[in-house]
């Protein structure tokens, strides 16, 4: 049986974690402002794959893109919290830097929630979801009219504007990759996590019939993300660290140095992940050479270009 898309299913089920998100944020559950961030990324892959109008698709885009990166920074400042906690239990002997560290991230991380709930209100995203809304019910409609007329057609353009937005991500993340290469280059590495990321959103937009191997393609992606994910936290801590040593008042030689081995071994710890993701490269090059390859409509240009 051909594989059929539906967009309206697509975006309800992507609205419906965006809102149950969103309650959890009513409820104080801090938890939820990351899955609120999380299901704007997700979303915003969707949106090009949409067929809205140009002014309607750009200003969504614009709304979801605000929402990811408010919350971002706080998102960042949460794993650091957790991070330091579970090197308090792994790494007994570096606990005094990391408490030092921990008291100042702890406090960052107040403030930044404070002003993030402040900066995007809960009515800013109850304004969001009301606009997915009446996406959705415009999508419907669009589709039942649709249906009459030329409904095959129209669900063959939507499995190739995924095709071509699959192609697109992947193209995009094996530019980072040899961009990358093979050396320990965090900013670079960080511009191939995020672009493994933005491919495994695109990917899960495909009817798992029309992509043959698309559980397995997620997994390895996963498995990258996870990879590069852990490897991002650590340099971000390693910039905290370093913060807080060059900021030391009274200066202190013993709390210095109880730093440094801390650097050390957080950087050590970075460098046994990347030759983790070095011995993945392969698979990964893999990849993206299949799905860079593979068939797309001359008529979804816009979404292989759009984001």
């Amino acid at each position: 049986m051909p594989a059929v898309v539906r967009r309206s299913k697509l975006l309800k089920l992507r609205l419906d974690r965006f809102s149950h998100a969103m309650a959890g944020i009513e409820r104080g559950d801090v938890r939820s402002l990351h899955r609120v961030r999380v299901a704007s990324r997700r979303l915003r892959e969707l949106v090009p794959i949409l067929q809205l109008e140009a002014d309607t698709a750009k200003k969504l885009s614009r709304r979801l893109r605000k929402v990811t990166a408010r919350l971002g920074s706080l998102r960042e400042l949460d794993v650091l919290v957790a991070l330091i906690d579970d090197l308090r239990r792994s790494s007994p002997e570096h606990r005094e830097a990391l408490n030092r560290v921990g008291v100042a991230v702890a406090k960052a991380r107040d403030e930044s929630r404070k002003r993030r709930l402040d900066e995007l209100p809960a009515e800013e995203l109850d304004r969001v979801a009301r606009k997915l809304a009446r996406v959705l019910n415009d999508v419907r409609r669009s589709e039942e009219a649709g249906s009459a007329r030329g409904g095959p057609a129209r669900a063959k353009a939507a499995l190739w504007a995924i095709d071509a937005r699959i192609a697109h991500r992947a193209g995009r993340l094996q530019q980072f990759v040899q961009s990358a290469g093979a050396l320990y280059l965090p900013d670079r590495l960080h511009a191939v996590r995020i672009a493994v990321k933005k491919l495994r959103y695109a990917i899960e937009l495909a009817p798992a019939s029309h992509q043959p191997r698309r559980a397995d393609d997620l997994r390895g992606l996963r498995r990258v993300q996870e990879i590069l994910g852990r490897m991002h936290d650590f340099q971000v801590l390693i910039d905290r660290v370093r913060g807080v040593q060059a900021s030391l008042a009274p200066p202190s030689l013993a709390a210095w140095r109880q730093l440094d081995a801390l650097l050390t071994a957080m950087d050590d710890e970075c460098r046994r992940l990347h030759a983790r993701y070095v011995r993945a490269r392969a698979d990964l090059d893999e990849l993206t050479r299949r799905l860079v390859a593979a068939p797309s409509a001359p008529s979804t240009r816009s979404a292989r270009h759009a984001g």
